[in-house]
């Protein structure tokens, strides 16, 4: 798994913990937090999909 992709996926977990606490808390800036979780999110499942094509190309040229 790419690297950036895991620290992503870090974010993605502690934002959504910290935007349950927040909400359970009655504090609305949970909000800010879920969306925090979503572009992390995004941004682990490009950096997935970049590595996956990635490693297909390298696969291509080296035939």
């Amino acid at each position: 798994m790419p690297r950036l992709a895991l620290y992503a996926l870090v974010v993605c977990a502690l934002a959504v913990a910290a935007a349950v606490v927040s909400f359970v808390q009655g504090n609305w800036t949970g909000v800010v937090w879920i969306l925090l979780a979503g572009l992390s999110s995004n941004m682990a499942w490009y950096y997935l999909r970049k590595a996956k094509l990635d490693a297909r190309r390298a696969a291509a040229v080296s035939r």
